[in-house]
């Protein structure tokens, strides 16, 4: 009989709470762990001793609902021991670790981020600019270790109002890189699959001709097949000796060998980077340039942003288990508005 009424209140517990199946804790469960959940029964399968194909398959029929990381690469292997999946929820805004066209063809939902990280990583960009430009890490440096009484005056920095900035990518994040820099006095261009009926900035249909243009490139765009090395040597060099580059979307996007190239050769002013090719190794050479800032992938990262995720996520889950629209669906996003958890 005792056995009988654990098992009601078992199946009861599983009616009350649905099922989220955690491959990987995704940062906002590192920091906060899952009280922001508490509605939901979850299935942590890093924690399980079972192989992963293992423990999915036991769990495949009742699995309806799955969060993500944004580094967690979703194959199709772990869809087939998932078919009743109809969810996924992504930390990320960025898409590169799903394979779209297999979630469509499945009819698997999936919510990201949505706007939540927008404003940090666009701070993030503006800072890392105007730190390039002015040299303020050089210049801190410099002081640090005390070379201004012995070699005296440092090297002037460039002015940020003025400057053409080349936004490559004009979703949310790179709109609200716009909106910043605009205050700044500087004159804003940008690159998108799409011209922006709402705004009157000048829209170039490829980053050469962007960059021709330009004396500053953000790259705020996703990483996708078609955007893999689309800042290239070619790029570097249209843009000019003077211009600078700055990265907050994701490392392959911009070609890491070239760019060091134009950096160490004078074809290129400077860099600011938060993301990287093959982190968290970052080619050495970076680090002897004073002409280069770095930051180890944490644009999209404070307390705050944290938080709202917490409520994004949560959020999407209550929408889905209530049979309502959920809060960031992906559905005809486009790669303008994609950029990456860490």
């Amino acid at each position: 009989m005792a056995a009988h009424n654990h098992q009601v209140h078992q199946e009861h517990q599983c009616e009350e709470f649905p099922e989220i199946l955690v491959l990987e804790p995704p940062p906002i469960m590192k920091v906060y762990g899952d009280q922001f959940l508490k509605n939901f029964r979850l299935l942590k399968a890093w924690e399980s001793q079972l192989p992963l194909d293992e423990f999915l398959t036991i769990h495949a029929q009742s699995v309806r609902a799955l969060l993500s990381p944004g580094r967690y690469p979703l194959t199709t292997n772990i869809l087939r021991l998932l078919p009743s999946l109809q969810l996924v929820v992504t930390t990320s805004a960025g898409l590169d670790h799903i394979d779209l066209a297999e979630f469509q063809r499945r009819g698997i939902a999936i919510a990201n981020a949505g706007d939540v990280y927008s404003a940090d990583v666009a701070d993030m960009a503006v800072g890392l600019l105007i730190d390039v430009l002015r040299k303020i890490s050089a210049a801190d440096r410099y002081v640090r270790n005390v070379l201004w009484p012995t070699k005296g005056e440092f090297p002037l920095g460039s002015k940020l109002s003025s400057k053409r900035v080349g936004i490559v990518g004009f979703g949310s994040i790179g709109q609200e890189v716009a909106k910043r820099l605009q205050a700044c006095g500087c004159r804003i261009l940008y690159c998108s699959r799409n011209k922006k009926p709402f705004v009157s900035y000048p829209c170039y249909p490829d980053v050469l001709q962007l960059a021709a243009n330009s004396d500053v490139l953000i790259v705020c765009c996703g990483l996708t097949d078609q955007t893999h090395h689309l800042i290239n040597k070619d790029v570097m060099l249209a843009l000019g000796k003077e211009g600078a580059i700055v990265n907050v979307g994701r490392g392959p996007i911009v070609n890491e060998k070239e760019l060091l190239q134009c950096l160490v050769q004078g074809e290129l002013g400077g860099a600011g980077l938060d993301v990287f090719e093959n982190e968290p190794d970052v080619p050495r050479e970076l680090f002897t340039l004073n002409n280069v800032v770095l930051s180890p992938h944490r644009a999209v990262h404070t307390p705050e942003s944290l938080t709202d995720m917490c409520e994004n996520v949560n959020g999407n889950f209550e929408a889905f288990f209530s049979n309502k629209p959920l809060l960031s669906p992906v559905a005809n996003k486009s790669s303008d508005d994609s950029i990456s958890e860490k």
